[in-house]
């Protein structure tokens, strides 16, 4: 069926008379996860459908049955066939299925494939501004990048900048703050990058690169192999959970935090402006509220999971864990700074965002510094509870 097609007899036809298609409990079931949830949703106005359906095709830049964020992809369709009552159906193809993982964008801006759901940094090729819509060094933690989204002018410069490509964007997961990743040595001091191939893309491989390393961007699902064959010394993935289940644990001991890298990385969906307009009010409505329920719910599953998968690797794997030290993070903090300041002079958009997005990071700043950083450095003393 074409997509650009209005459909009808046993397609999407809204009678006159508007009925309403509840959300009920959707129960996620993942496969490899740990903690099968369920999700009580709302009630959403829909006009009334015949039977039949459209099917759209998602390609992702994710592993297949990947935890986390191939299980939010998942998800996420799942929410809308059951939001819709069957009658928008997405199709998942995973990471080379369909496309190879870094040409999701390329094939949804194309019409190839109706919808991605992926990292917006992989498209810094086509505009360094994508950046600053997953994360940047030092940026914001994930709480922060939604208030800039949703509340301080971000939705409108994505949109904008994804639109261009005929795209419109939406926030779709988040992993949360970070690890700095894994090594086959020690890093002491600053100059322990010099030489270092390290796995890392999006700007924290260009702050790398100033420290004398060499910043490599490969797919997810070639970093175990590069890793035990020595193309790479190091590399950043998402988080305990996920590099317990990619066995990184064999191939490297040090396991290093913070991750100055990925403070709060937001993931999106994408879908093909033609597609999206072809959608009814209801429809888009729908499709915008599940993209924000698993925006959320892939958040607090991340930091579910994470705790549990970095017991598992520290007291039944040997891993060794590390903190980055203040000297190597101040330095790295200003050479992010003078990195993003950089990109924001590549063209009208991007200084409009990075402007954007600086102002809202300094508003994160000083309310963190009151309501948030002193809250937890205060659950740290001395009393029990």
């Amino acid at each position: 069926m074409d997509r650009r097609q209005v459909l009808s007899g046993a397609g999407l036809i809204a009678t006159a008379g508007a009925g309403a298609v509840a959300l009920g409990t959707l129960t996620a079931t993942r496969q490899g996860s740990s903690s099968d949830a369920c999700i009580s949703g709302n009630s959403f106005a829909a006009p009334n459908i015949i039977s039949g359906g459209r099917e759209l095709k998602m390609v992702t830049t994710w592993p297949k049955n990947f935890p986390g964020l191939g299980f939010s992809a998942e998800r996420l369709s799942q929410r809308i066939a059951e939001m819709t009552d069957g009658q928008l159906k997405i199709k998942v193809f995973a990471a080379g299925e369909l496309v190879p993982p870094f040409e999701s964008f390329d094939a949804v801006s194309t019409g190839a494939a109706d919808i991605y759901h992926g990292a917006e940094y992989y498209w810094q090729g086509k505009s360094k501004a994508f950046n600053f819509f997953t994360t940047v060094p030092f940026g914001m933690t994930a709480v922060e990048t939604q208030a800039w989204i949703y509340h301080r002018g971000g939705q409108e410069l994505w949109d904008e900048l994804s639109g261009s490509f005929n795209i419109k964007p939406f926030m779709a997961a988040n992993s949360g703050n970070q690890m700095a990743g894994w090594f086959n040595r020690e890093i002491h001091t600053i100059d322990d990058f010099k030489g270092l191939k390290m796995r890392m893309p999006g700007l924290g491989g260009e702050v790398l690169r100033r420290l004398g390393a060499s910043a490599i961007a490969i797919p997810g699902g070639e970093i175990f192999s590069s890793l035990q064959t020595g193309a790479i010394d190091a590399t950043e993935w998402v988080g305990p959970w996920n590099d317990l289940a990619f066995g990184f644990y064999k191939v490297a001991k040090y396991y290093y935090y913070p991750g100055f890298h990925e403070p709060g990385s937001q993931l999106a969906c994408g879908i093909n402006l033609d597609v999206w307009h072809s959608l009814s009010k209801s429809q888009q409505a729908i499709f915008a509220q599940a993209c924000a329920a698993e925006n959320d719910f892939s958040l607090a599953e991340f930091a579910a999971e994470n705790t549990k998968a970095l017991r598992t690797l520290i007291n039944d794997h040997g891993v060794q864990l590390r903190r980055v030290p203040d000297a190597i993070l101040t330095e790295i903090g200003k050479l992010s700074g003078q990195v993003v300041r950089e990109i924001a002079e590549e063209d009208d958009i991007t200084k409009r965002v990075f402007e954007s997005f600086i102002a809202a990071r300094e508003s994160g700043l000083e309310s963190g510094a009151i309501n948030v950083e002193p809250y937890l450095q205060a659950r740290h003393l001395p009393f029990n509870y």
